[in-house]
């Protein structure tokens, strides 16, 4: 396994690889890998002849009071478990090798990076989408993965693929969990003991939502309603949304008539998680 720091000795190993028809996965990643990140890196394995695993923390998706400077690095131990899983190349530049004169031009998914997460977080998307085509420019991958517990993400990103007729698959893996149901995520270590005990209150009203359906209840309104009282009653919480939409075009649902994505977002304390499911009649 190789680490490769500069963007343009990057592109040239992938030029290379593909012009000998050696089929290239990609999986985008900010580092502090967990089993998330290994199922999306072993499904490339699987499936490609070469797997490059990008870590780099994206600073022009945060916003001036997030938590860019605080965000989790070890490269030693990302590197390690790339290693184990057998990826070739872990493509690890810096900011000023990404941006080297600044940014000037900007991938903006309208609509659907102005909804849900990007209410909250103004610019956010924009600053996702212009890296991860950035990064498909650069390493010409045949299929990126990304998980579903970034849904909104993984949308955007298969819409602006669409948009732009750039030549890649998406693959958007599963959400994986911890034992009690906790979406596996870098900033689940922000927590305290307490806090990640409450956490798993997400899970659980996710499952309600679920059940409520089953039940035959098709109101969005309803359904929100009961999985909002479940959450509030932890301490320390504070909801930064809980919304049923389309899961194409991200447009509130008021009623469920086939399926509908149930995403949210709550505090805990400092941290803040994203969760998610799909909800099918």
């Amino acid at each position: 396994m190789r680490i490769i720091r500069s963007p343009k000795q990057m592109s040239v190993i992938s030029q290379k690889l593909k012009a000998n028809g050696y089929r290239i996965g990609l999986v985008p990643t900010m580092g502090a890998l967990h089993q998330g990140h290994l199922s999306l890196i072993r499904k490339a394995v699987k499936e490609n002849d070469k797997v490059m695993v990008s870590i780099f923390v994206n600073p022009i998706q945060f916003g001036p009071q997030e938590d860019f400077h605080r965000y989790p690095r070890d490269l030693k131990k990302d590197a390690l478990l790339c290693r184990k899983e057998k990826v070739d190349f872990i493509f690890y530049p810096n900011a000023n090798q990404m941006y080297p004169q600044g940014v000037k031009t900007y991938i903006n998914v309208r609509e659907l990076g102005d909804v849900l997460c990007g209410a909250s977080r103004p610019g956010h998307f924009q600053g996702v989408a212009t890296v991860v085509a950035k990064l498909f420019n650069i390493v010409a991958p045949d299929i990126a993965y990304f998980g579903q517990k970034d849904a909104q993400q993984a949308i955007i990103i298969q819409r602006m693929v669409k948009d732009l007729n750039m030549p890649v698959k998406i693959r958007v893996m599963p959400i994986v969990r911890e034992d009690d149901g906790l979406a596996m995520s870098s900033r689940n270590q922000y927590l305290n003991q307490s806090e990640r005990k409450e956490a798993v209150v997400l899970y659980k009203a996710l499952n309600k939502a679920k059940a409520l359906v089953k039940q035959g209840i098709r109101d969005s309104q309803s359904i929100i309603k009961e999985i909002k009282s479940a959450i509030i009653k932890k301490k320390p919480t504070r909801i930064d949304y809980i919304s049923i939409t389309d899961p194409d075009n991200l447009k509130p649902v008021a009623r469920i008539k086939d399926k509908a994505l149930l995403a949210l977002a709550v505090w805990f304390g400092r941290t803040r998680l994203i969760d998610n499911t799909i909800l099918k009649v």
